[in-house]
């Protein structure tokens, strides 16, 4: 990162910060509870950057005053503790420069946003239906690393311990800007524990991660537009799910979407978390409508989203985990798999971060 390249897009978010506090001193925003959420969530973002960039440039100040000192100190034990000094301060001047470069990444509508996350086995039968029960567990395990709330919303499991299908919920902090990078199709490569030869088997699972509708995206839906049916639980809750028809099945008819839910006991429920998930649908489409319409909107490195878009393989002989839209690999599965995403996830958002200040540069020079 060049240090011109770096002043000039500092310089920018210092005016851009300026502007939102001028614009929250104003009484009259608080009347757009919208816009001052919004605001309010910005400020703070901008404000955790210049703390990670002070952070960063004491560490290369520290770093510079260490060096000049080495060249004039004569006495070879203060000479070693110099040099330890300079590699403690090495480490963090990375760790710095990778967090500030993450913050490049320009704030997208959805990052305040909760979300909705949906898995599903694609292609490799019951192989599938496993690997999409571990990935549910690897987002479960993450959720918790990061302090997300989790919360299931539907949950179909198949005969030998997988998963067929699951719907969950998450909310907190950072949850739609990381979480985002999920959307695609994931491919597993490995023997499975039903393959007697020990023949390598090849399946896939799409993830789709929506961001969760909120009241003031005035999503209608109106009764007429809906065709609501209700059926008896296959799923887990023992006999009074399977034996009264608590589940829940919405056709939306404009879209022809349909959801379902079958997770709770109480139909109420079950119709609440139904039209969650499709508000988070219709909302989806929505955005990708007025995208579409933006004559300058470019299609960034993270993809489309589309569920057909295979954009990660987990090579369990050779213990790698490969994201194909930025040819970043990790060699530690069995971290990722207790929850740690965050070891692929990190490289690709300092990726985007530096692709971010990238093309911010080239628009101020076209």
């Amino acid at each position: 990162m060049r240090p011109e390249d770096l002043a000039l897009q500092l310089e920018r978010m210092k005016e851009r910060y300026g502007e939102i506090e001028t614009r929250l001193s104003d009484p009259r925003i608080y009347a757009d509870p919208f816009q001052c959420r919004t605001l309010t969530r910005e400020r703070g973002r901008l404000s955790e950057f210049f703390r990670l960039f002070k952070e960063w440039s004491d560490a290369l100040r520290e770093s510079a005053d260490n060096r000049e000192m080495l060249q004039t100190e004569q006495d070879e034990g203060l000479r070693r503790m110099i040099e330890n000094e300079l590699a403690v301060l090495a480490l963090r001047v990375e760790n710095a420069e990778k967090a500030v470069t993450r913050m490049l990444l320009p704030p997208d509508p959805n990052d305040g946003r909760s979300i909705i996350v949906e898995l599903r086995p694609a292609a490799g039968g019951e192989e599938a239906a496993l690997f999409t029960a571990q990935m549910l567990r690897v987002y479960t395990r993450y959720a918790e690393r990061r302090g997300w709330k989790f919360e299931l919303l539907d949950l179909s499991e198949s005969g030998l311990g997988g998963v067929k299908e699951a719907v969950f919920s998450l909310s907190g902090d950072d949850v739609f800007s990381r979480m985002k990078f999920e959307s695609g199709v994931h491919r597993v490569q490995r023997v499975p524990v039903t393959e007697a030869s020990g023949r390598i088997h090849t399946s896939t699972i799409t993830v789709s991660v929506l961001p969760e509708a909120e009241e003031m995206d005035d999503i209608a839906l109106p009764p007429e537009d809906l065709e609501i049916s209700t059926f008896r639980s296959s799923g887990p809750g023992g006999q009074n799910v399977n034996r009264t028809d608590s589940a829940v099945r919405i056709v939306h008819k404009p879209s022809g979407i349909t959801v379902a839910s079958q997770q709770e006991r109480s139909q109420i429920r079950n119709r609440e978390i139904a039209l969650r998930i499709l508000k988070s649908k219709l909302l989806e489409i929505r955005q990708r409508e007025e995208a579409r319409k933006q004559a300058d909107s470019k299609r960034s490195q993270v993809g489309t989203g589309d569920r057909s878009e295979r954009i990660r393989t987990y090579n369990f002989p050779q213990n790698r985990v490969t994201d194909h839209r930025y040819g970043i690999s990790a060699h530690d599965m069995p971290s990722l798999l207790e929850g740690n995403l965050d070891l692929i996830l990190d490289p690709i958002l300092e990726e985007e971060g530096r692709n971010a200040l990238k093309s911010a540069l080239e628009r101020e020079m076209a």
